[in-house]
């Protein structure tokens, strides 16, 4: 695997011989999987803190549900739900704090309370403004790709030849990045488990990964409790399995296996502390 070394603001991240770990933490009432249970800041912030003892490397925070047919929240309504919460946990937590938005404003308020990643699903397309916002600070980037919106994504995806039109896109927006000023090593690519991709497109992804590892960026990988999971298990067992349920945790890892084993640097995951014990035999098994 290609090692990768992230430097910026105060943190440092080896990204190669040990998987990194990105914890999702939702300030949202409505997220598919956890949505509501940490809608108000001391939950959210108890729940951060838990997720950095429990072994996250990084802490994701997000204020606007991404989950398939989900529609936006207004700008206002975004940073009244991070805003708190990141400033709370930047003074209890020696982790670096990912603000998971595709508006500019929410992210520059985020960076200004002590966040130091931008994760932009839409790959800086939905807000032009974040690439030069990027820029200016300085900051590592996570861009994403997605087939339509989270609105529509769902909607029938298909696709011509989907690892290249994949990788295309990834490499793209990277080229664009790094036009307006993003430096090639602040730069982390994602795939996009399960936005705008039917079970078999995650799949391909999951098997082909070596084809975006080979741009030669840091690659993570989100399959954390997604449905295309739990679509697999409800069919082979002839029984509807949801996301809390314990299945749908198992399938997470052998996600998560697979994609470290592909070569994935970062995994975005709900159940840090799984993950962690996971990932440590993952990764030795790897590295022998």
């Amino acid at each position: 695997m290609q090692p990768f070394t992230l430097d910026f603001d105060r943190f440092h991240l080896e990204l190669g011989t040990e998987t990194c770990i990105m914890g999702i933490l939702n300030a949202t009432p409505d997220s598919f999987s956890d949505g509501g249970r940490f809608n108000t800041v001391d939950k959210a912030v108890t729940q951060g803190i838990k997720l950095v003892e429990d072994g996250a490397h990084i802490l994701d925070i997000g204020g606007e549900s991404t989950r398939p047919f989900s529609e936006p929240v207004s700008e206002q309504e975004e940073l009244d739900r991070v805003i708190p919460v990141i400033e709370a946990l930047a003074k209890q937590i020696d982790v670096p704090i990912s603000i998971d938005t595709v508006k500019s404003v929410v992210a520059k308020e985020a960076l200004d309370a002590g966040a130091a990643i931008i994760n932009d699903i839409s790959a800086f397309e939905k807000d032009p403004a974040m690439a030069d916002l990027a820029a200016r600070q300085g900051v590592p980037v996570v861009l994403m790709h997605m087939k339509g919106t989270p609105e529509t994504m769902q909607v029938d995806p298909n696709y011509d030849d989907l690892m290249l039109e994949i990788t295309s896109y990834l490499e793209s927006r990277a080229a664009h990045a790094m036009e307006k000023g993003i430096q090639k090593k602040n730069i982390i690519l994602d795939p996009g488990i399960g936005f705008g991709k039917t079970v078999e497109h995650n799949l391909v992804i999951l098997n082909h990964l070596d084809k975006i590892t080979e741009l030669g960026y840091p690659v993570l990988m989100g399959p954390s409790r997604k449905s295309f999971i739990q679509n697999i298990l409800s069919q082979k067992e002839k029984v509807q399995v949801g996301p809390d349920n314990i299945k749908t945790e198992y399938g997470t890892l052998a996600a998560v296996a697979a994609s470290i084993l592909k070569g994935a640097h970062i995994v975005r995951v709900h159940d840090v502390e799984k993950v962690n014990s996971f990932t440590r035999i993952i990764d030795s098994i790897r590295n022998a």
